[in-house]
This record gives structure tokens, C-alpha cells and sequence, in this order.
């Protein structure tokens, strides 16, 4: 093990690191959701992952997204390849610098057990969960993240067994009501913990 899964083990059991490990995550989106919900999966031990966006880092994203400036220019999931690189040397990065489609979305994710719907548009992420939802993975999607302030009004909502969305379902972004760093990481730790809470609820 490298020093980072070493470290990792004081936390986690063995039963538990296995069933984290045997799991392969799906991202639709590197932004910020994506972006941050990919790295705290990270550090809980996921090593599996398909990350799709067809994106590249701007200075406008480094307020909330997992990125830094050496960055821009970058396509996003290479560079969150790299940052993700550097918690985890060994994780399993598939990297795919693509828009998602009607044409491709039941392939890029076919073979993942999770997948995290982190889109900004209603019309991408209505995509994400019917292609999905019928297929029996755990999928996590977002609806209502942007502003700041009362923090707590970002809840989780479980539609199905296979199913949770996390968000207030109402704050759009807009130039009144901004995309900030807190309110899209909490809700990006929130999609990431349930992801957390499949793995190790799991049979084994």
C-alpha cells in the first residue's frame, strides 16, 4: 500500500476499504460538484472512476472548483486527473474529455455501480437520471446549490432506494445569486457521503 492507503487503514477496515474499493464511480461533470465530490471520494478510499466533461479549467471556476491556476487552459478531467493523482497515486482514473449526449450517455457509464450527476443544466441532468435511473446503479444527482447563507436549507431527498437527490431544489444561479464556494461544496460533500453510505451498507 502507498502512504496514503496506509493512512487510510487507520479509519477504515479492511472489509470496508474492499467494498469501497470494488466500486466503480461515475461522474457526469468535472465542474463544482464533480470536481469536489470526486476528491472527497477519493480520500474516502474510492479507487475506480469514469469522469466525463468536455470542459476546460477558466480563472472564473477556481472560486469553487478543484483546480488551481497552473490549471487553466486545461481540459477539466485531465487536470482532476492529475489533482485526484496526487491524494491517491494508485486510483483508477479514466479520464474522458467529452460532451455528453443523448448518443453517448448510456456508454460512458455502463460499467460503473455509482453515478454522480453534477451538471449545471436542468436539461443535462434530466439526461443523467433517465438514462440511469432504469438500470438499477445508485445514482446521486444535485437540483439547487447556488447563493449563500443558511446552509442547512441543502438537504438530501431519497426518491428511490437507487436514487437521492441533494439540493434545495429551488436556487438556480444566476448574477444575483452566484455559484460560491460553500453552499456547492456542502452539497458536493453531501452527494459524496452518500455514495460513502452504499459502499459500506453493502453486502458483502
Amino acid at each position: 500500500m502507498n502512504p496514503f492507503q496506509q493512512g487510510l487503514s487507520r479509519y477504515l477496515s479492511p472489509d470496508d476499504l474492499s467494498r469501497v474499493r470494488s466500486l466503480r464511480i461515475g461522474i457526469a461533470g468535472a465542474g463544482g460538484l464533480g470536481s469536489n465530490c470526486a476528491w472527497m471520494l477519493v480520500r474516502s478510499g474510492f479507487s475506480n472512476f469514469v469522469i466525463a466533461d468536455h470542459d476546460v479549467v477558466d480563472a472564473s471556476n477556481l472560486n469553487r472548483q478543484f483546480f488551481f491556476i497552473r490549471q487553466i487552459g486545461m481540459p477539466k478531467v485531465a487536470a482532476l486527473r492529475d489533482n485526484l493523482l496526487d491524494i491517491n497515486p494508485d486510483a483508477n482514473i479514466q479520464a474522458v474529455q467529452t460532451l455528453i449526449t443523448p448518443d453517448n450517455v448510456a456508454s460512458l457509464f455502463a460499467d460503473c455501480d455509482v453515478v454522480v450527476e453534477a451538471f449545471d443544466a436542468a436539461s443535462a441532468k434530466r439526461m443523467i437520471v433517465e438514462a440511469y435511473l432504469p438500470t438499477g446503479k445508485f445514482l446521486v444527482a444535485a437540483s439547487g446549490l447556488a447563493g449563500y447563507g443558511d446552509a442547512d436549507r441543502i438537504v438530501t431527498r431519497r426518491v428511490r432506494d437507487n436514487f437521492a437527490i441533494v439540493g434545495d431544489m429551488a436556487s438556480a444561479a444566476t448574477e444575483q445569486c452566484p455559484p460560491l464556494a460553500p453552499c456547492v461544496t456542502v452539497a458536493a460533500a453531501k452527494q459524496a457521503d452518500l455514495v460513502l453510505e452504499f459502499a459500506l451498507r453493502r453486502q458483502a
